[in-house]
């Protein structure tokens, strides 16, 4: 008989320790919450080859990822070019081996997404506890505010959480309706049978994550994303792939892993800071070096437990990124996320037309408040005021 799966906890294991806490989780071993990557009976062995060629690290030392070419530290300075070597290792195309790129530490407008995930990350926070009628409330106020993506909890946690998800579904909104999941094929099967827009996969690469959340090699975690990225484009849905705790994972695995998932057809590779101790600077270096070896979109999802969580998204933004997620007021696990009305404020003084031409700031008041009512908190005095001149 499978485990039961409960919805609210984000990131705990079910046999091993949670990304936010050093200690083991005390929900034994019966137990998987929604955003965990305990998986299935291993992968597929189709394409094992290349799944294992690419995994191949060129990259000698832990830590080392400054091997991949980068800018001059000067934002706004010609990006380094890579050699044809370079350009051999990570197949990254000719432009960029040729040096006819450049990369400056400006918000690439044309790409530019916020996946709102008040519905997923903020269904974490400790007094959220959203019924079906709050939760379509929230998505139709973030959709008149103008988000490009609603990112809800897997519909594999809970009977609820799926009815929920297709609920939302058949709303009819603007925004894109995206769904988490585990790196696991049932989780991608029952996702596509809720009508989503986009799946954002997800599965521990950290060496903490991967000994104590679903003790599986980089190997195993690629070959079964492999399975799920065909499966789930085969359908005509977007996917994402990403490594939880990314910014403790190693680096070189992180951009060999990344540029396997570009090539297999991802919409989009994820950059999570789930423990929230990313600095800007680190995120700048990682995200350009990334930025450098992938074509596809980059998410980024930056906790805030020590306060750089709009910093960073911002900085990330400069480096290469496309997306970020979000939530209202910054709700969700612990200390939360980087808040939707801090990145507008963070992002008007330099980008007022394009931001103010997308978005309908003067809708973000009463999305705060009802976010605040639903969860039962004030808005904090010191919320960043987006409408400045």
């Amino acid at each position: 008989m499978p485990p039961s799966i409960t919805h609210h906890t984000s990131h705990t294991m079910g046999n091993g320790a949670s990304s936010s806490h050093s200690g083991s989780s005390s929900g034994g071993g019966s137990t998987i919450t929604h955003d965990t990557n305990a998986l299935g009976d291993g992968a597929n062995g189709d394409g094992a080859g290349i799944v294992e060629a690419a995994l191949t690290s060129p990259v000698a030392d832990d830590d080392d990822y400054s091997i991949i070419p980068t800018a001059p530290s000067s934002p706004c300075s010609s990006a380094a070019s890579l050699s044809p070597d370079d350009a051999d290792l990570f197949d990254v195309g000719a432009d960029a081996a040729s040096g006819t790129g450049t990369m400056c530490s400006s918000v690439d407008l044309a790409r530019f997404s916020i996946i709102d995930s008040t519905l997923r990350e903020g269904e974490q926070f400790v007094s959220a506890h959203y019924n079906t009628a709050q939760k379509l409330m929230i998505a139709q106020a973030l959709d008149e505010f103008g988000v490009d993506y609603i990112e809800v909890t897997s519909p594999a946690a809970s009977p609820q959480s799926r009815a929920d998800c297709a609920a939302i579904c058949k709303l009819g909104l603007k925004a894109k309706i995206l769904c988490h999941i585990r790196c696991n094929m049932d989780d991608a099967r029952i996702a596509v049978s809720t009508g989503v827009d986009g799946i954002n996969m997800c599965i521990g690469t950290s060496p903490q994550l991967m000994k104590n959340s679903h003790g599986k090699d980089m190997k195993y975690i690629a070959a079964t994303a492999k399975e799920i990225i065909e499966y789930v484009k085969s359908e005509g849905i977007e996917i994402r792939f990403s490594g939880e705790d990314s910014f403790r994972s190693d680096f070189n695995e992180i951009l060999n892993l990344y540029t396997l998932m570009d090539s297999l057809g991802a919409d989009r590779v994820g950059i999570a800071d789930t423990v929230g101790g990313a600095t800007p600077l680190e995120v700048f270096d990682k995200i350009e070096a990334l930025r450098r070896v992938v074509s596809c979109d980059i998410e980024t999802h930056f906790h805030n437990d020590t306060g750089c969580a709009i910093a960073n998204a911002y900085t990330a933004l400069e480096a290469g990124a496309t997306h970020v997620d979000t939530t209202v007021l910054g709700i969700g696990e612990r200390n939360g996320i980087t808040p939707l009305s801090g990145l507008m404020a963070c992002l008007m003084p330099r980008y007022p037309e394009f931001i103010r031409g997308k978005y309908k700031l003067e809708k973000l008041g009463a999305l705060e408040k009802l976010v605040a009512e639903t969860v039962s908190v004030e808005i904090p005095f010191n919320m960043l005021d987006t409408n400045t001149p």
